[in-house]
């Protein structure tokens, strides 16, 4: 069933021939009208023109109207020709819908040091607005990469507002702000200021809080844009929604991630502080060693203990605790335990750790995936 995108919005996604296998690879979300919006990018030193361009028109503070996307081509180191090239599709996209250059957002990813094939682009945009629709699944699925299914997230608020997320990744997945591609979109009334001043709190909570791989794209970025058509809402309950969606499709990315089986979720309590504790459940997450044992329905704990204690955050060991899949394993010193019981029902889709630092009352989550021998298959194969 086609999931609609909220009142104002409308997709299109088209095969524009910028990847060669001929799937759908150009795509965009058009409002009708403009929109607030909050903006998050990779804090990699190598960022693509995408994520620069959209930097600098966030800082500006101007409204938006449109999102183009290509998934076919990061259009990353890539110099002054590829700087040329994006905004040379934002002003293409502008163009063809009649809106401004500045109000166009731009998101590339695929392969890195590749120039785009600008003549298929342009084409491409030219002919993109006779495909806008209301769904959200077309655009969902034009945006992917190596992911194996669309990911979507949605919440209707008390009002009638909807707020519909959509995201890609799957590997190169490991956040130094949000991670992959992850857009919302939201008919509710948000005033701008608010929506940005919340906005970096609610991606350290949830693509801050997922990995794959360990490794932090160059075209990494989150937005949402609202345009207002639904009417205002209580800010408190939108931002609750929306962190609920973007929490939503955060554990989607962790659960796709490139050769994964299992969805890997690590929750942390009686940390210091809430940075502290985010800290110590994605280490966790990242940790190849833990990813493996996931893997191997393994229940080896002193995985957790050694991750834990190089995250940085404070533990009192005397009072650490950590359980497997709800049965306590270590409490201070190890615990009796049956460990084939354990192995078994790490034989399921989620492997959840819980750990308790001891030393405060924060808490934070994680969430990632195991290691196989699929990921190293996909990545050695990647470009060949």
């Amino acid at each position: 069933m086609s999931l609609p995108l909220p009142t104002g919005f409308t997709a299109a996604a088209m095969a524009a021939g910028i990847k060669p296998s001929g799937r759908t690879d150009l795509s965009g979300v058009v409002s009708s009208h403009d929109c607030t919006w909050a903006f998050a990018g990779t804090r990699s030193t190598t960022a693509a023109a995408c994520v620069e361009r959209n930097r600098e028109l966030y800082a500006a503070g101007g409204p938006v109207r449109a999102l183009l996307v290509n998934a076919g081509n990061a259009n990353a180191a890539t110099g002054a020709r590829g700087e040329r090239d994006n905004a040379d599709m934002a002003g293409a996209f502008g163009s063809v819908l009649n809106v401004p250059a500045a109000a166009v957002l731009t998101a590339s990813t695929g392969i890195i040091g590749h120039l785009l094939p600008m003549d298929r682009v342009l084409s491409g945009i030219e002919h993109l607005p006779d495909e806008l629709a209301s769904g959200a699944d077309l655009f969902a699925a034009a945006i992917m990469t190596t992911d194996t299914r669309p990911k979507t997230a949605h919440a209707t608020l008390s009002t009638g507002a909807r707020i519909v997320g959509t995201a890609k990744g799957s590997g190169m997945i490991h956040p130094d702000m949000a991670t992959m591609f992850a857009f919302a979109f939201t008919d509710a009334a948000v005033e701008g200021e608010a929506l940005r001043a919340a906005f970096p709190a609610i991606v350290n909570r949830t693509f801050n809080a997922v990995t794959v791989d360990g490794d932090t794209s160059t075209n990494d970025m989150a937005a949402v844009l609202a345009n207002g058509q639904a009417g205002e809402v209580p800010l408190g309950e939108f931002l609750a929604a929306l962190e609920g969606v973007m929490r939503d499709l955060a554990r989607q990315i962790a659960a796709d991630g490139e050769g994964a089986t299992k969805l890997l979720t690590v929750q942390v309590q009686g940390a210091r502080t809430e940075a502290e504790a985010l800290a110590a459940a994605r280490t966790c997450c990242v940790s190849p060693l833990l990813k493996s044992a996931v893997h191997g329905n393994d229940p080896n704990w002193g995985r957790v203990i050694m991750a834990v204690g190089r995250s940085g955050a404070a533990v009192d060991v005397a009072q650490l605790k950590v359980s497997v899949q709800g049965q306590p394993v270590f409490a201070g010193q190890p615990l009796p335990y049956d460990a084939a019981a354990v192995s078994r029902s790490m034989q399921a889709e989620e492997v959840v750790f819980t750990v308790a630092l001891g030393v405060g009352e924060a808490r934070g989550e994680a969430w990632g995936c195991d290691l196989s021998a699929e990921y190293v298959s996909i990545n050695a194969d990647y470009t060949t």
